[in-house]
């Protein structure tokens, strides 16, 4: 299956439209059917085991609600993490916020588009980046800038996003039995087809011998991504 990146529904729909938040709650539920979850949590504590890193950057964060759910299975054997959220709109609420705080864990949101602050001035380095069903909006060449930009930037990058298949296809079309909007409906069957089988994201990913790149499927509808600076490796 050829990739092919359309604009979503969701990114045009002002924040406030009633169908872009019910969009954002629908979501929930792809991630949840997905496993995004704990996809995105088993690979954390596999790379860092108990020794949890100071902070954590998710480009294209949404409402946070995501990373919420990935913090809330860490926190046992995780305190004090900083958490950076970037994204187009404002979108995480004070419930949010004071969820992550109850864990112990310090966020800071960023209303910006992705590029611009990668290209901040004094920019500081995350101990991890990470990006979920975020990076299937890019066409490859603003992928390869973007994924360039986040190695000068971090010693760990994981992404989890569609996986490009027939399956994952067929499986888009079935989102209206757990009643997912049209805007849901529509965005989806887009994000299978922009999203990413094979070494794709591997091959994008700055050359050098001092990245450990590796890129598999992960369930039966998500494909995931992690490139970790070997210096960075931890015995």
């Amino acid at each position: 299956m050829r990739r092919d990146v359309e604009r979503e529904l969701l990114d045009e729909l002002p924040a406030a439209d009633p169908r872009a938040v019910r969009a954002r709650q629908d979501l929930q539920t792809v991630h949840t059917w997905m496993g995004t979850t704990r996809i995105m949590a088993r690979l954390l504590a596999t790379t860092f085991g108990d020794r949890p890193p100071a902070s954590i950057t998710e480009l294209g964060a949404g409402d946070g609600t995501l990373l919420l759910r990935v913090a809330q299975l860490l926190a046992p054997r995780w305190q004090r993490v900083h958490v950076v959220m970037v994204d187009r709109q404002r979108l995480v609420s004070p419930k949010t916020r004071a969820a992550f705080e109850s864990l112990s864990w310090r966020v800071e949101s960023v209303q910006a588009d992705v590029f611009d602050w990668l290209e901040r001035p004094h920019a500081t380095e995350s101990d991890v980046m990470t990006a979920n069903l975020f990076l299937h909006h890019f066409a490859e060449a603003d992928l390869g800038r973007l994924l360039r930009q986040a190695s000068d930037q971090t010693g760990c990058f994981l992404a989890c996003e569609p996986r490009r298949n027939h399956l994952s296809l067929r499986a888009a079309g079935l989102l209206w039995l757990l009643g997912c909007n049209d805007v849901t409906r529509h965005d989806a069957r887009i994000s299978v087809q922009a999203g990413f089988t094979d070494i794709e994201l591997s091959a994008l990913w700055p050359p050098g011998a001092n990245w450990r790149v590796s890129e598999r499927s992960a369930g039966r509808f998500s494909h995931c991504f992690m490139a970790r600076r070997i210096s960075a490796v931890r015995s």
